[in-house]
């Protein structure tokens, strides 16, 4: 979907005018928002076109991933479509079984004097994370029957692990 007519969509819900006011911008901006902003066009780059832009200037998965804890939610990147490979399932599924076990280990870690602090706290987020990008990764493999780049992942994790255990 293109981001005016996302837009489009939006003033069916909510009137224009009133999302005008709470912007203090025009009412026809706002209707300039839900048309295409082509050359010729009556339409205007709009917010959401602005933030693609900037995502493209910048670290992209930071602002998503800012955008998505506005909302409510938490941003997960897509793994990029891979052609099907012979791979087994079995692997990956070890690798978010894996995942999962490590986050368990660090609250059973964080809780064993029966108090987990701001510090526990922060690395248990940060492995709640990975744990639900490893989940997102895996349910998008299975439902493209793809598992090549979860292998590629671990695989790349494997030999950095091998390359430090031998410095």
């Amino acid at each position: 979907m293109k981001s005016h007519e996302l837009f489009r969509k939006l003033l069916e819900d909510c009137n224009a005018k009133q999302l005008a006011g709470e912007l203090c911008l025009s009412t026809s901006i706002i209707y300039k928002w839900a048309e295409p902003a082509t050359e010729g066009g009556s339409g205007a780059l709009n917010p959401l076109d602005r933030v693609v832009q900037l995502m493209q200037a910048t670290d992209g998965k930071m602002i998503a991933q800012w955008v998505s804890e506005q909302a409510g939610g938490f941003y997960v990147k897509n793994p990029r479509p891979l052609r099907k490979t012979a791979h087994s399932v079995v692997v990956a599924t070890n690798k978010i079984v894996q995942e999962f076990a490590h986050m368990l280990s660090l609250v059973a870690t964080a809780a064993v004097d029966n108090a987990i602090e701001v510090e526990e706290s922060g690395e248990i987020r940060d492995r709640w994370e990975r744990v639900k990008s490893a989940t997102e990764e895996f349910v998008t493999c299975c439902e493209r029957g793809n598992f090549e780049e979860i292998h590629s992942r671990a695989a790349a994790a494997d030999s950095g692990k091998e390359r430090m255990a031998k410095a």
